[in-house]
């Protein structure tokens, strides 16, 4: 982890970012900067009002996660380095992203997951879940792999989001010409 990253300075992340397309990395340090930004990216996660928060949704390109499917403290789960073991059986739900306001996609994803990850001392864990934390687990992974719910997009999905996209298309080249002339 470096140690150039301001946890305080991170902010959730717009479409299209290229940072959301990207492969994310294995974190390898489990230090006190890495406790920080998990720390910062509850903060983020709960103030967005979302129940889980992958690193490039903050520009990070690091393979890890947070989450909290119930908005309890103690249902807090940071998942670093995770991998989706088992998936079973298949559910479609409207699903939102924080990176993506305004925007919901149908997706079908497995109703039962099985995750192994590292928690924030580098020890591993597996853990089962069913139903909303399943998917959080598979939402947020496919995150560490530049996959977003635009890519489950139908074509009724594409059109009837079509508005909300280009306005956030419209808001980054706006965003991106404002950094260009400071």
């Amino acid at each position: 982890m470096s140690t150039s990253i301001k946890p305080d300075k991170l902010r959730i992340v717009h479409y299209p970012d290229p940072v959301l397309r990207r492969v994310c990395t294995t974190v390898e340090r489990f230090d006190d900067s890495l406790r920080q930004v998990l720390e910062r990216m509850f903060t983020l996660m709960r103030t967005g009002k979302g129940v889980g928060l992958a690193a490039p949704q903050v520009g990070l390109d690091l393979r890890l996660f947070v989450c909290n499917h119930t908005g309890e403290p103690g249902d807090n789960l940071a998942c670093i380095n995770p991998e989706i073991l088992d998936l079973d059986g298949a559910v479609e739900m409207e699903e939102g992203c924080l990176s993506l306001p305004n925007v919901s996609v149908a997706v079908r994803r497995g109703q039962k997951a099985r995750i192994r990850a590292y928690d924030i001392e580098g020890r591993q864990f597996e853990r089962e879940a069913t139903d909303l934390l399943a998917r959080i687990w598979q939402h947020e992974s496919d995150h560490l792999d530049g996959r977003l719910i635009l890519d489950y997009m139908s074509e009724a999905s594409r059109i009837a989001n079509r508005r909300a996209i280009k306005q956030l298309e419209d808001d980054y080249a706006a965003s991106s010409k404002k950094r260009l002339r400071v």
